[in-house]
């Protein structure tokens, strides 16, 4: 059978989507870049947000109406959040969680057989399970290992611990044996993934700075980690990884908000004063580093006042680049049912300003890097102009085309110029 995949969300989600081809390529069948010659969608689902969502229920439609035949499989955060009374899984053949998803081959190809639709939305298991490496990533510029999975958090308005389970890791021995595979496969970078990394090793006597020191011993040019939250992160851990070298001095550190108040009623555990210590020390242990970040605006309560607190604490971080987004009410998290919810319309004004603020500090930071000499990988190319890759602190590099390509190419680069948020430069000979 042709199979076409869609993922939707984060890293994460991207490394099960490449499991997924895997596991289907090994039963004898192939993927497809396009839907409309599928014999087999299987989307990969996410349910961060309500947005999310509807974009999930818009594909379903789409693919029903453009190629009826196809069978619709759907796995992931939605349906194990959810369950399969929810409109999208109502319109699946084949429904899967996030616990069984490596099952999803088989299962589609009974239902192939059958008829008869298929739903396996298991518990999450409390262990890390034994999954085969992915071994098929070379069609992409980075590697990326997914060492840890589930979230024991529960923030008063994320649903992830229901769609994910609790906080498991990967062992070491399995990342050293994954991250061989990829370096052979050719990745010179390897991204260290999961729904929440900075939990890595919660329990078992190590942290995520053992996870990367796995990785870079196996072979790996450098090495950089996905999202991470502040929690976990500590000055002894930060101080560990300033000592690896080849780790990406790059640091997305999710904030929320800036504003004590609004920090407390979303069940985050820091405050923003304790945010700062860990910012400072990052720039301390690694100069110039890129910090970056994810700011929700529009929780239920926040006030005129409570948005400004965030905003000028934002400011004054001065991060390298951010994503801001509205609250999104998730049904069975504590923030959906509040009474106090903020209007769409502020929420959205809200968030173009704090967008705005992210976009100037963004600017001057890559003003800052003007003169300074960066080591790009290059990817594959897209643009007739320039040969384009990221840095170390993952910011975007064009040179001026002069060969056919630099794909997976390590090179010294000089910048020039700064605009519209990339860089610009030119190809240092050494």
């Amino acid at each position: 059978m042709n199979v076409w995949f869609y993922t939707f969300g984060c890293k994460v989600n991207q490394y099960e989507t490449e499991l997924l081809k895997q596991g289907f390529e090994k039963r004898g069948h192939s993927a497809v870049l396009s839907s409309d010659s599928a014999d087999v969608c299987v989307i990969n689902t996410c349910t961060v947000t309500a947005q999310s969502d509807i974009k999930l229920r818009q594909l379903i439609r789409r693919l029903r109406r453009e190629n009826p035949a196809a069978v619709i499989a759907l796995c992931g955060c939605h349906p194990q959040a959810h369950g399969e009374s929810s409109e999208a899984a109502q319109e699946a053949d084949v429904i899967v969680g996030t616990e069984n998803k490596q099952s999803l081959p088989e299962l589609v190809e009974s239902f192939v057989e059958s008829g008869c639709k298929t739903v396996e939305i298991l518990p999450i298991r409390r262990d890390y399970p034994e999954l085969e490496a992915l071994i098929h990533g070379s069609r992409k510029t980075r590697g990326i290992i997914k060492i840890q999975d589930g979230c024991d958090r529960f923030c008063s308005y994320c649903i992830i611990p229901y769609a994910r389970g609790r906080s498991r890791s990967k062992p070491l021995e399995a990342i050293s044996s994954e991250a061989k595979t990829l370096v052979e496969a050719g990745h010179k970078e390897i991204v260290a993934v999961g729904i929440n990394l900075s939990d890595y090793g919660k329990g078992t006597g190590v942290n995520i700075a053992d996870a990367v020191e796995a990785i870079l011993n196996s072979g790996a040019v450098r090495v950089r980690l996905g999202s991470l939250e502040p929690e976990e992160l500590t000055e002894d851990i930060i101080d560990r990884l300033a000592g690896l070298r080849g780790l990406c001095p790059h640091f997305h550190l999710a904030l929320q908000s800036g504003c004590n108040k609004t920090l407390r009623e979303m069940r985050r555990k820091y405050t923003a004063e304790r945010y700062r210590e860990l910012v400072e020390h990052l720039r301390k242990r690694f100069p110039n580093c890129s910090v970056t970040t994810d700011i929700m605006v529009g929780f239920p309560g926040e006030t005129d006042e409570d948005f400004n607190e965030s905003l000028g604490f934002v400011k004054e971080i001065a991060f390298a680049d951010g994503h801001i987004f509205p609250f999104s009410p998730r049904i069975g998290t504590p923030a959906a049912s509040r009474s106090d919810q903020v209007p769409e319309e502020i929420k959205a004004k809200r968030a173009q300003i704090m967008a705005r603020a992210v976009e100037e500090s963004r600017d001057r930071y890559l003003d800052s890097l003007i003169g300074q000499e960066l080591q790009v990988i290059f990817e594959r190319e897209k643009s007739p102009d320039f040969h384009q890759g990221h840095s170390e602190g993952y910011q975007l590099v064009n040179v001026n085309r002069f060969t056919d390509t630099l794909f997976r190419k390590l090179r010294c680069v000089k910048i020039i110029s700064a605009e519209n948020g990339c860089l610009f430069g030119e190809i240092v000979q050494r």
